[in-house]
């Protein structure tokens, strides 16, 4: 099945999800071809491809870390989670956007599904 989009920009995404931006909003210009939405730190660093975005519950500076290690384009907390302030002054200083979007995780997801934004592990079939 062909697919419309091979990419979301984080605006776009934004947009899709309702989402506010928390930080680093000159960064809604990056492209992102995959997404993963996982609350395992550990799944993200196995299964997810560098610049991909992240949607996840999970609202602790681990999350900013993880994201700097994969050179994540941007993170979406979901069910209108959303991280204290060192979180977003770490995202801030890594410049990793952050947003935050009301859909639970498997809605956020499926949203972004529909529009063309394919998973991690999809391998583009």
């Amino acid at each position: 099945m062909k697919r419309v989009n091979d990419s979301l920009t984080v605006e776009e995404v934004r947009q899709i999800l309702r989402a506010e931006v928390l930080c680093c909003e000159d960064r809604l210009a990056e492209e992102v071809y995959s997404a993963c939405g996982c609350d395992l730190m550990s799944d993200v660093l196995a299964f997810t491809k560098p610049g991909s975005l992240l949607l996840t519950g999970l609202t602790n500076p681990q999350v900013v870390r993880t994201a700097e290690i994969l050179d994540l384009k941007a993170v979406v907390f979901v069910r209108d989670k959303k991280p204290d302030a060192s979180t977003i002054a770490l995202a801030e200083k890594s410049g990793i956007p952050l947003l935050c979007s009301s859909y639970p995780l498997y809605e956020s997801c499926g949203l972004l599904y529909a529009k063309g934004l394919r998973g991690c592990m999809d391998n583009g079939q």
